[in-house]
């Protein structure tokens, strides 16, 4: 099994080595062995594996930078950065040119969304092909069904993904060969989350609470993760009812719970698989692991040996401003003050393994990301609860969260609304959130927390927060029009 999901996963590597004059000229992974594949439940799941590694894949592009680049970098968390190539994204410059033969460089990389659509090309052809396979092959049929459940969750979070970095996208829902491949124009946002959603409500019928292999919990979707996905879809969408009822039943399944805020047991979180984890991208396997990465990026001194400075900088101003109380939890358990008078480490990160002791060890760091967990799910809801005028249910949430952290009750210090997103931002602090939550705010809410020197409020209606298309992508691809505030500014 594993020499044929490495097959698969090698198939769409060998696509970003060799290049393409059109965005969606994508070799179909395992597409070679299509005739012998596709005939046993081993191979069908696979097939489903896949996924998860091309997945992977995207969210670790950019020096595996992508999933914290899109959903940190540009917020108010962090306030700058001693990487030439990290800097202008913290700054949001997603205009600096990049010249024709420098691919390796991150704004490249993250302006481009050719490994997202290798991802859906794979979910496709487990939707396509699954229903075509023996029933007789699978331990049952239901086995079958929830590997197609799991193509239709995967399928739906990349394009939920891709809306809310570029907005519009193209679709594209046939796994097709590459002498059928079209160049298609982008979508508009509404149709790419009206996608996500047909998706993700037929994931819904199709996956169980229980994942097929128990040790897949987390990093491979079930009930769960489809329905935080919903009650995020929802949230971006404004359509509050439908994420209280999603988070509700997350949270109340029984399968997550709190892990403390401790040092230990909070670090554990970011290790991958606790008792909050709902979604995950495993790398924390015995073969797994980056050797770049927020960790690479986040740590120095104690934590990282490489480095005695961190390359992405915390202001020590902006942590007290964040956490008042110094005695949260949070703050005592995962960030170092001490270290440097002039900004903060996080040190949720720091599960790094050494080869040896010498000049030359390799460092490996060993964190899933976190995609979706408990927290993040409770804190959801209560922003659900308090938009649709229950405050006294969202003023009970937020205090849970509070209490596990050792703080008191919330008593007015903000308003309602504005003090959840400060929870949020407390407690999911460079977790892949906090960009995504001040485009929440300001949207749903017209509360507008940007900093200015980033992206001031003409600017924002004007759509600087979706990321611009890559010139490579535009000249490759004529139907592709450019993001609408890019196509404003040089690139």
């Amino acid at each position: 099994m594993k020499r044929k999901i490495l097959f698969l996963v090698l198939s769409a590597f060998m696509y970003l080595a060799s290049g393409c004059s059109k965005f969606l000229d994508i070799e179909p992974v395992s597409s070679a062995t299509d005739e012998n594949f596709w005939k046993t439940q081993e191979d069908a799941n696979s097939a489903t594996n896949a996924m998860y590694a091309l997945l992977r894949k995207a969210l670790n592009q950019g020096n595996g930078m992508a999933y914290y680049v899109y959903g940190d970098l540009l917020s108010d968390e962090i306030s700058s950065s001693t990487d030439v190539d990290i800097n202008p994204l913290v700054n949001m410059q997603l205009n600096i040119s990049v010249p024709a033969l420098e691919t390796w460089r991150p704004v490249y990389q993250l302006r481009r969304y050719d490994i997202f659509y290798q991802v859906i090309d794979q979910a496709n052809r487990v939707i396509q092909r699954l229903p075509k396979m023996d029933e007789n092959v699978f331990n049952d049929v239901s086995v079958r069904d929830y590997y197609i459940g799991e193509a239709y969750f995967v399928r739906a979070f990349a394009y939920f993904y891709m809306a809310r970095v570029w907005g519009t996208v193209p679709i594209i829902t046939e796994s097709v060969a590459p002498i059928d491949a079209v160049n298609l124009p982008a979508r508009k946002e509404s149709d790419v989350l009206d996608q996500s959603q047909a998706d993700l409500t037929k994931a819904l019928t199709l996956l169980k609470w229980s994942n097929i292999d128990q040790n897949d919990f987390a990093t491979r979707a079930n009930t769960g993760a489809a329905l935080a996905l919903q009650a995020h879809l929802s949230a971006w969408r404004g359509e509050y009812a439908d994420c209280i009822t999603a988070a509700k039943s997350v949270l109340e399944s029984g399968e997550y719970s709190f892990v403390g805020r401790d040092s230990l047991n909070y670090r554990g979180i970011y290790q991958g698989k606790s008792n909050e984890g709902i979604f995950e991208i495993a790398q924390n396997g015995e073969n797994e692991g980056t050797n770049r990465g927020i960790g690479y990026y986040s740590l120095a001194g104690p934590y990282f040996r490489n480095f005695t400075d961190p390359i992405l900088r915390i202001s020590q101003d902006y942590l007290k401003t964040l956490f008042k109380d110094s005695n949260d939890k949070r703050f005592k358990s995962v960030f170092d003050v001490a270290y440097s008078g002039n900004y903060a480490l996080c040190t949720k990160y720091a599960n790094v393994k050494y080869s040896g002791n010498t000049s030359n060890y390799n460092a490996i760091f060993k964190n899933n990301i976190i995609i979706f967990r408990y927290s993040d799910i409770k804190l959801l809801m209560a922003e659900g609860l308090a938009a649709t005028g229950k405050n006294s249910a969202a003023e009970s949430i937020l205090n849970e969260i509070r209490t596990q952290a050792g703080l008191q009750v919330y008593k007015n210090e903000e308003p309602l609304k504005e003090a959840i997103f400060s929870e949020r931002a407390r407690e999911l602090f460079l977790e892949g959130h906090r960009y995504y939550d001040l485009v929440r705010l300001y949207k749903n809410f017209n509360i507008y927390k940007f900093p200015e020197s980033k992206m001031n409020q003409a600017q924002f209606n004007a759509k600087k927060y979706f990321w611009p298309f890559d010139p490579s992508l535009l000249s490759a691809n004529p139907a592709l029009i450019q993001t609408p505030y890019w196509s404003t500014v040089n690139m």
